[in-house]
């Protein structure tokens, strides 16, 4: 068999493979539909801490949830997933406020670095960026 043909094979059976997992579904990216889907979604992992306050990104794939002692919840969309983590004060590596509806920050844990949040409202975007900093704050003086 020549060498082009063999490539040309090849190059067809990738693009097939990724067109089936496409139209099955495969690249289907998770979205919450609302603040009782997130603290449902939450507690399958979480059963005994409660929401107090949900604030959702404006694409749905993020929620975070204020949970008390200076504990945020976060549910975030990975692919056709959800990943659930409790950010505690010293969590939060570095910490931004973008405009008035985002927010982003990074994480010192390996297994997620954090993100970008743009949300609907300002007021949503401020109240996450407030009660992070609270914890941001705290954690540097912790480790002074």
């Amino acid at each position: 068999m020549s060498l082009p043909l063999l490539v040309a094979i090849v190059a067809l059976g990738i693009a097939l493979s990724v067109a089936a997992v496409h139209f099955t579904g495969g690249s289907k990216t998770a979205t919450l539909i609302g603040a009782d889907h997130a603290m449902s979604r939450f507690a399958e992992d979480f059963p005994d801490e409660i929401a107090m306050v949900v604030r959702l990104t404006a694409d749905a794939r993020t929620a975070f949830l204020d949970i008390g002692r200076g504990r945020i919840g976060i549910v975030h969309s990975i692919g056709d997933c959800f990943l659930t983590r409790i950010v505690t004060p010293r969590d939060i590596a570095v910490l931004n406020a973008g405009d008035a509806n985002t927010v982003s920050f990074r994480l010192a844990d390996f297994t997620w670095k954090g993100g970008r949040f743009r949300f609907a409202s300002a007021t949503d975007a401020r109240g996450l960026l407030k009660a992070l900093e609270r914890q941001h704050t705290h954690s540097a003086r912790e480790a002074a």
